[in-house]
């Protein structure tokens, strides 16, 4: 058993602190104090004999047993975040069977389901993990204590975010995006638009960023200076989003028309007809499916290998037009939400709808879930409420803004605001909280136990659940 079963936590992992020392250095430092600790008060020569010894001492001296016993006693995320250190604490958790004897303990007080298939296969193991993962996720979002840290991101109105693998890319506004590490807040990487037109949308992966800049796509490689911009023939009527899954990008434009770009050849490979008017949101499914929602209220649903439209979904609201999509692959169900504050669900494999609930009285800018989570949804949008939804039934199950007191800190990375988040009561009127407490959210990006807010200003927000 590798990483590959740890991969939908790694995130949180990074951010997360341990109960105990779990990196090399700091167990070294627990080792050296007690030594030290140890020395007769006035013996100086033995205090510096046994510094000399101590100062050469690394986690590698340490013995096989000695780090199971200290793993032992660790609580599942931080036993996991170990695994995740190095090659040989890899090697030691697994060995020992340790995450197995935890997920067996956590069947026995029925914190997790009880599969038919054997504990010790690795296909188990992996669905107990992420079952507890995502238990304690949805717990954190809907019942944890918030913390939110604020840090200026931009010198002008931020608006969109996206985060994937710990790290998170923003921009728009100030014609730079810049690549962020949530776990320092240190400003990684930095790509600017040369051009006078605005930068519209983006995305990335590894190894590039990938931008919708007026009625062109650009391509920034990662890790280097050059730009490369897509070939005039290339060029298209006012795209107004984009979403980009390797090899292809997809844009949405003013003509109601769906292009999409093959990232290799950098040229258009195929021009799909998908709504009388402008596409305001799009979402890609995992089985090659364009989903696209227009501001005439209507959802198209096409294949990314042919033209031919597979369905048309409409929420009940014909006159509100949508203006976010998000698809959840595990449940094959799609999100939808709207200028008039509603959230819509259909499942994709009957094409039915599942639930329409009002969760907001103004427009929904952004919905946004966890990989592999079927259970919570979370949405922002121009009153600044971030609301925890039940997937299943579109029930909001908590109502958060940001408590007014604040205290500041002078990271090495610059200074952060931190405040703390405040659950609203069911029979809170929203515009009796002061708009400093809930500015609008234009786009949220959610990670394990932690969501990402931008809000057209300067400023980028994390907002970390604990439970």
């Amino acid at each position: 058993m590798g990483n590959s079963i740890m991969s939908p936590l790694i995130s949180k992992f990074s951010n997360q602190e341990a109960s105990l020392p779990i990196s090399p250095s700091n167990l070294i430092w627990f080792r050296s104090t007690s030594v030290m600790d140890q020395t007769p008060i006035g013996d100086k020569k033995r205090q510096r004999s046994r510094s000399s010894v101590v100062s050469q001492t690394t986690v590698h001296s340490l013995e096989h047993d000695i780090l199971c016993f200290i793993f032992s006693f660790l609580d599942f995320f931080d036993l996991v975040r170990c695994s995740v250190v190095c090659k040989s604490w890899n090697s030691i958790v697994n060995k020992s069977k340790l995450l197995q004897l935890f997920c067996y303990k956590q069947q026995q007080m029925g914190f997790v389901g009880v599969s038919n298939r054997s504990s010790n296969s690795e296909e188990s193991l992996k669905l107990y993990l992420e079952e507890i993962a995502m238990k304690h996720h949805r717990l954190a979002l809907q019942e944890g204590v918030i913390h939110i840290d604020q840090w200026k991101g931009h010198s002008a109105g931020v608006d969109q975010c996206r985060m994937k693998m710990g790290l998170l890319l923003t921009g728009v506004g100030d014609k730079v995006m810049r690549l962020w590490s949530l776990e320092s807040y240190k400003c990684l990487e930095e790509y600017s638009n040369p051009e006078t037109t605005p930068i519209v949308d983006f995305d990335f992966d590894e190894s590039k960023i990938v931008g919708l800049v007026g009625t062109r796509i650009c391509i920034w490689r990662r890790n280097g200076t050059r730009s490369i911009f897509s070939s005039r023939e290339s060029t298209f009527s006012k795209g107004l989003c984009m979403r980009y899954f390797d090899p292809e990008a997809v844009v949405g434009c003013e003509d109601g028309t769906a292009r999409v770009f093959d990232m290799y050849s950098r040229k258009c490979s195929q021009i799909i007809r998908m709504h009388a008017g402008p596409i305001t949101s799009l979402c890609l499914s995992d089985d090659q499916l364009i989903l696209s929602g227009s501001s005439l209220g209507s959802i198209t649903i096409s294949g990314l290998q042919s033209d031919q439209r597979v369905a048309k979904l409409r929420s009940t609201d014909s006159t509100a037009g949508i203006r976010t999509l998000c698809f959840n692959p595990c449940s094959h169900v799609v999100f939808a939400g709207s200028t008039a504050g509603y959230a819509s669900c259909w499942d994709l494999r009957t094409m039915r709808s599942l639930w329409e609930t009002r969760i907001s009285p103004n427009v929904i800018y952004s919905l946004q879930l966890l990989r592999n989570d079927k259970s919570t949804l979370v949405a922002g949008g121009i009153d600044g409420v971030l609301r925890i939804l039940n997937q299943n039934t579109g029930e909001v199950v908590s109502s958060i803004v940001l408590d007014g007191n604040r205290s500041s800190s002078q990271h090495r990375h610059g200074a952060i605001e931190r405040f703390k988040g405040r659950r609203l009561s069911e029979d809170t009127r929203i515009d009796s909280i002061p708009g400093s407490s809930r500015r609008p959210i234009t786009c949220l990006a959610v990670g394990m136990k932690k969501v990402v807010t931008t809000h057209n200003s300067r400023y980028i927000r994390l907002w970390k659940f604990n439970k």
